[in-house]
């Protein structure tokens, strides 16, 4: 194994560290928003959106296994 391979694969998994914690501050900040009439609970349609936004990130890690 060689220097260059090892370094990639090292930054490979802090970037897959950084991302996923990036997406997740994501997500849980958009789950923190005031719902449509103004109330401190999140909407329906928030939690859809966050529900599809996980899921997305699961087909993501899936597809970027090959």
């Amino acid at each position: 194994m060689n220097v260059n391979s090892i370094v990639t694969m090292i930054l490979r998994m802090v970037m897959r560290t950084v991302v996923s914690k990036g997406m997740n501050a994501g997500i849980n900040a958009m789950s923190k928003r005031n719902g449509p009439d103004g109330a401190s609970a999140p909407g329906p349609d928030t939690r859809k959106t966050q529900q599809r936004a996980r899921q997305a990130i699961k087909i993501g890690r899936r597809f970027g296994k090959f």
